[in-house]
């Protein structure tokens, strides 16, 4: 399989993560209304679909170690058309909240088998320049969602955003049935097995490789989740923005991402995965301080929080791919497992962060001011463990890639 090709199938496959995220960001405010849910259910239907997606991939891994990736795949992409369709058509937010349940649970099958792909095909230095250039191309879809969804919204409700979700998976697993071969070189009758199973985890958590790039990804999708749940109610809430202008201003943020993976094709073949973490931390700070600022205000503009925003989204950009590629790197024998574990861990951050933003984001809570304000500080303090761990962990640990 061509660089090219891998790269835009590995794109589709994480793509459908920010459909799911971004084609609801505009959506929110409107399911509130339209179902008069209070806050924190509406913020649990993104805390939930967190939660599933982490918790199953722990599954879903081992799975498709088992049994393959194209399998487990179209399995994935067929659960997942029809948990949208169920969340759609629901007439009240606990129903949309388990069909967004769902709709983790059957996303992580499909991020657990593209992740692991890297590793069936490539080793890690030249999974993460593939990544990268993947990960460019879902940061195109992730710039299309909120303005699609902006515009679903306006225009027909929060139900037709939801539906976009389902026809993107149903074309996704069209193109995976035709087109996208098995990768896995070998399959592992026993990695299902408790007794295996249990010794592979236990081997994955205990190399340092592991867990320094887990808690990189941990943290930096940490600070990105709180704009992901976040900005609809800062952004249409708190500022005043439609629907429409709201998803067209958080493409911006997909925009400074796909910057940050160019910045990241650039620098892995002369600086390594560690070092180009080591060198984006120095942007992660920068945004971390502009957070600060921004959370000082006292009346906020558009401009004043998005600027942040995407500084953080550029640092982003480079850690993503390197941490995503660095923690299958020493695992050719357990990607589905090891990306798994490293999901779950991801997804764990998020969906605490969701049951906080639920509180801190109440409507009363502390009016537009304190709505930016908590959301500003909770990425200041993501950011900040980010560069934490790059300068730290990943510095002395980040380049022990030794198959394991």
């Amino acid at each position: 399989m061509s660089h090219g090709f891998a790269a835009m199938v590995l794109a589709l496959l994480m793509g459908l993560q920010p459909i799911t995220t971004d084609l609801m960001l505009p959506a929110l405010p409107a399911l509130a209304a339209d179902l008069q849910a209070p806050m924190a259910p509406v913020q649990l239907t993104m805390s939930a679909l967190i939660l599933a997606f982490g918790l199953t991939q722990l599954v879903w891994g081992p799975v498709a170690d088992r049994f393959g990736r194209r399998p487990v795949l179209l399995l994935g992409l067929a659960l997942y058309t029809t948990a949208s369709v169920f969340a759609a058509l629901a007439d009240s937010v606990g129903a949309v909240v388990l069909g967004r349940a769902l709709q983790g649970a059957s996303l992580s099958a499909v991020v657990v088998c593209g992740r692991a792909m890297v590793r069936d095909l490539y080793e890690p230095q030249e999974g993460g320049m593939v990544m990268a250039r993947a990960l460019t191309g879902m940061g195109a879809l992730a710039i299309a969602s909120p303005l699609i969804g902006g515009a679903l919204v306006a225009g027909f409700g929060w139900r037709a955003a939801v539906a976009g979700m389902a026809v993107a998976a149903a074309a996704t697993g069209l193109f995976v049935a035709l087109k996208v071969p098995e990768t896995a070189r070998h399959r592992h009758a026993d990695a299902t097995r408790p007794g295996p199973l249990l010794r592979q985890i236990g081997a994955t958590l205990r190399h340092p490789g592991f867990r320094a790039w887990a808690a990189l990804v941990g943290c930096t999708y940490g600070g990105l989740f709180i704009f992901l749940a976040g900005s609809g109610f800062v952004l249409i809430g708190a500022l005043g923005l439609s629907p429409a202008a709201a998803g067209a201003v958080m493409s911006a943020c997909a925009v400074a991402y796909i910057a940050g993976t160019l910045l990241c094709r650039r620098w892995i073949p002369r600086l390594g995965l560690a070092g180009s973490v080591g060198r984006a931390a120095w942007i992660t700070l920068a945004a971390c301080v502009a957070l600060v600022l921004l959370a000082q205000r006292r009346d906020p503009s558009v401009l004043a929080v998005m600027a942040p925003v995407c500084l953080y989204a550029l640092g982003h950009g480079v850690h993503m791919p390197c941490g995503q590629a660095g923690v299958v790197g020493p695992f050719p024998r357990a990607a589905g497992l090891v990306s798994a574990l490293a999901g779950f861990a991801m997804s764990a951050v998020a969906f605490g962060i969701g049951l906080w933003l639920g509180q801190a984001l109440a409507p009363g809570a502390a009016g537009a001011a304190g709505t930016v304000r908590a959301f500003a500080l909770g990425m200041a303090a993501a950011a900040l463990a980010t560069v934490g761990v790059a300068w730290t962990l990943v510095h002395r640990h980040g380049d022990r890639l030794q198959p394991a």
